[in-house]
């Protein structure tokens, strides 16, 4: 699909704007990677998957709520074998 969109000044520089819709359809959040390609600028959604994680691990210690889901060792293992 193609979009027509006017470049705007923004200070002494120029840019796009994208409208909300855009910006949710394509999760971009606050930065975005910029790939210039022969004759095109691709525009895509910076991937960060594990952004705020260890925030949110270090508030999951805080409330105790670290807790292995499985056993580390099950009830038919035996430890000794690994060694």
């Amino acid at each position: 699909m193609i979009r027509e969109v006017s470049v705007i000044k923004i200070g002494n520089s120029k840019g796009i704007r994208l409208s909300k819709t855009l910006l949710k359809r394509y999760n971009i959040q606050d930065t975005v990677d910029l790939i210039l390609d022969k004759d095109q600028i691709i525009i895509k959604p910076l991937s960060q998957p594990r952004k705020g994680w260890d925030k949110a691990f270090k508030e999951m210690n805080a409330n105790g709520d670290d807790q292995l889901l499985i056993p580390d060792i099950f009830e038919d293992e035996n430890p000794e074998e690994w060694k």
